[in-house]
């Protein structure tokens, strides 16, 4: 692996603190590979065998019952996924797949579960990575039940300015099917919130966003601490 790799995911919260001999043992046993778009790296109900890192690209995490399915997140540069069923070593809840060609970091979960027993530091930075998790569920889930699509569509959009660097014009992340399947619609309500928004001052052409009135959709989404958050793309995903 790079030393550039190896920097970028020590820097990582999970790791950073943890001592730079266990760090170096557990980077021995892992891989650093390229995929190309749409290729299942999970699937779920099988065993936790990896943690993985995206370090480019994008990995949907997703979860199908019967014929229907859902995206439940979206894992983006430099983040981790799927921390619980690995130190658990449980099956894992989701599947994951990549959205565009992706490098990913594949940690063996026998080797990080090892590390978790040795090394206090690493212990809990784990603890604190999941406990950052579950917030991150609970925020999604509030998103989810108590706003209306238009509300939820607001906010993802304020949310997006502000990972942009309060840009108020910037490109969707990844396809608005994608983006439908994670806020909870069917593409045609999303159709429906976009047509909604565009009287508010939100044009998207395509992949492209431009907010005219940024003041206008903080106001519909009511943005705060206890709903809105990183849940989106934070550095570990469920």
């Amino acid at each position: 692996m790079r030393d550039a790799d190896l920097e970028e995911i020590r820097a990582l919260s999970l790791f950073r603190d943890m001592d730079l001999d266990h760090f170096a043992e557990l980077m021995r046993g892992a891989y650093h590979q390229s995929f190309p778009a749409q290729v299942t790296l999970i699937e779920e109900g099988r065993a936790a065998d990896f943690l993985h890192i995206v370090t480019e690209g994008a990995v949907e995490l997703f979860a199908g019952w019967k014929d229907r399915e859902t995206t439940l997140a979206v894992a983006r540069p430099v983040s981790t996924f799927i921390l619980a069923a690995c130190i658990n070593d449980a099956p894992y809840l989701m599947s994951a797949r990549t959205l565009v060609p992706s490098r990913i970091v594949m940690i063996p979960g026998s080797d990080l579960r090892t590390a978790f027993a040795r090394d206090a530091a690493f212990a809990q930075a784990i603890v604190r990575e999941l406990s950052g998790c579950y917030r991150s569920v609970v925020r999604h889930t509030k998103n989810i039940k108590l706003r209306t699509s238009k509300e939820r569509l607001a906010a993802f959009f304020v949310s997006e300015a502000e990972k942009a660097g309060q840009k108020l014009t910037y490109d969707l992340p990844f396809e608005k099917r994608v983006l439908a399947s994670y806020l909870g619609m069917t593409p045609e309500n999303l159709s429906r919130a976009l047509r909604q928004l565009k009287d508010d001052g939100v044009v998207v052409d395509g992949t492209r966003v431009t907010i005219n009135d940024m003041k206008r959709l903080q106001e519909i989404a009511l943005t705060g601490p206890l709903i809105d958050g990183s849940s989106f793309s934070a550095n570990s995903t469920p």
